[in-house]
Parts: structure tokens; sequence; C-alpha cells
């Protein structure tokens, strides 16, 4: 389980991180529990993501990305998956403070 771990890193460390972990978890073959207030992070590292609600805590929906490695953020099914998740975000914003 990694509670953000790559938020406070610069971008090149961030992206060297990233390839670290993918290439851990594909050695080892083991689950990941990844938490990240980062979209594009969750989209390019991900084969599932969870998007929480405010509150109370819940999951508002789960999006299963099967999207071929390796992944770029320009990449189409990326920015697809990317503008999906930030719409599910901005509604659950927009019925937080309605």
């Amino acid at each position: 389980m990694l509670d953000e771990p790559f938020g406070a890193l610069d971008a090149m460390t961030r992206a060297a991180m990233q390839g670290y972990l993918l290439r851990l978890r594909e050695e080892f073959g083991r689950t990941v529990l990844f938490i990240t207030h980062d979209v594009e992070e969750a989209v390019l590292l991900s084969d599932r993501v969870y998007v929480m609600a405010a509150r109370p805590g819940r999951i508002r929906a789960e999006r299963r990305l099967d999207l071929p490695r390796p992944r770029r953020a320009t990449d189409a099914g990326v920015v697809a998956e990317k503008a999906a998740i930030l719409d599910l975000l901005h509604a659950e914003m927009a019925e937080a403070f309605a």
C-alpha cells in the first residue's frame, strides 16, 4: 500500500519512480494499492481506478483500465480515461457544494 508516495517529487524523479514501481509490479506480480490525487498518475500506473466521494467517504465509481503498456500521457486511451475520471470528480464536487 502506497499513500501518495510520489507527491513531493520533482517531475523527473517522479517519472523514474513510476517506472520503477511498474517494473517491480511486473517482476513480482503483486497487487499494489496506490493512493493518489493525481488523475493522470492513476491512469498511467493502474489497471483499476476507484473514484472516491468526499463525504461520507465512499466509492463513487470504479474504472477498469484495459489499456496497453507502456502508457504515455498523450496516448488516446489515457487521455480519454483521464477525462472520464475528471468528469466524475467534477460531478462529485458539484454535488458536494450544491
